[in-house]
């Protein structure tokens, strides 16, 4: 039997079963699992038993791998995994304890509450996140996506005309700095400068626009840094409504697929003393 794909929503998330993910991938099942993707941007699997290795493994069969941005701008610290492709999306320290209330590392992880899309502050972006949950608590630290392809069809078409030709400052101080997070040493800064990207994307694949905005996202190139901003909330708050979003509630072997190229997520909260342990790759968008 083959892989089986059951949407959640209209093209707009989709469940993935009859895999397993620790075995080799077949050619056409990569196949299928890349149309998914393309189609619905975020894809579920569900009851994963995956190491570090097999997590990794899956994940080239989609592109060339980040190495981690932790390492960069948190210099000077133990970091708890080995492989540098793999971002510890978790609450605990290089010794496994939960991170202390005031722990840098886990003041920056508070912006990861801000809608986001991954690496969007780095050259190459951020294309595919693969997320993979090893512990989760009893209640929260859902994780809800919104479908930027339906909000930038959903815009009026003098919105569209505006927008389409502007570029946007990224950076992830811009979204630490919002939850006024700045604590980083020169060095750190240096490793992660600004970059541009278009705030209107095309999908290298498909072909469909999306917006291309998020917390990392800074002023718009070109305009007064107020009214810059001021253009992003309010696309941000369009990209949001209700009808463009989905609250996926996670489960210890879910691994979690999105497409940063036409999605923003965030985390929602949770009781931060209890062990969260997350670990996303993300691939590089070599398309752009």
């Amino acid at each position: 039997m083959g892989i089986r794909v059951t949407p959640v929503a209209h093209d707009f998330v989709a469940e993935i079963s009859g895999i397993d993910l620790a075995r080799p991938l077949a050619a056409a099942d990569r196949d299928a699992i890349q149309a998914a993707i393309d189609r619905y941007a975020v894809v579920v699997f569900h009851d994963q038993a995956l190491t570090d290795e097999q997590h990794l493994a899956f994940a080239r069969h989609f592109g060339p791998i980040h190495s981690s941005a932790q390492r960069a701008r948190h210099q000077g610290i133990k970091h708890r995994l080995a492989i540098p492709e793999i971002a510890d999306i978790s609450n605990l320290d290089g010794e496994s304890n939960v991170l202390a209330p005031d722990a840098k590392r886990r003041l920056d992880w508070l912006a990861n509450r801000l809608w986001h899309t991954d690496a969007s502050f780095r050259e190459p972006a951020g294309a595919l996140s693969l997320l993979y949950a090893h512990v989760i608590p009893d209640d929260g630290g859902d994780t809800e996506f919104a479908d930027m392809r339906a909000a930038y069809d959903a815009l009026p078409d003098a919105t569209k005309a505006q927008v389409e030709p502007m570029i946007a400052e990224h950076s992830i101080w811009q979204s630490r700095g919002q939850l006024a997070v700045t604590r980083y040493t020169d060095e750190e800064r240096a490793t992660l400068p600004p970059v541009h990207h278009p705030v209107v994307r095309t999908h290298p694949t498909t072909g469909r626009k999306a917006l291309y905005v998020a917390s990392h996202a800074s002023h718009i190139v070109g305009l007064p840094v107020p009214d810059g901003r001021l253009i992003l909330m309010d696309l941000m708050e369009h990209a949001t409504q209700r009808p463009f979003v989905h609250r996926h509630r996670r489960r210890v072997g879910d691994l979690v697929i999105w497409d940063n190229r036409c999605t923003m997520h965030r985390a929602r909260p949770f009781d931060t003393t209890k062990v969260r342990d997350l670990r996303r790759v993300t691939t590089m968008d070599v398309a752009a």
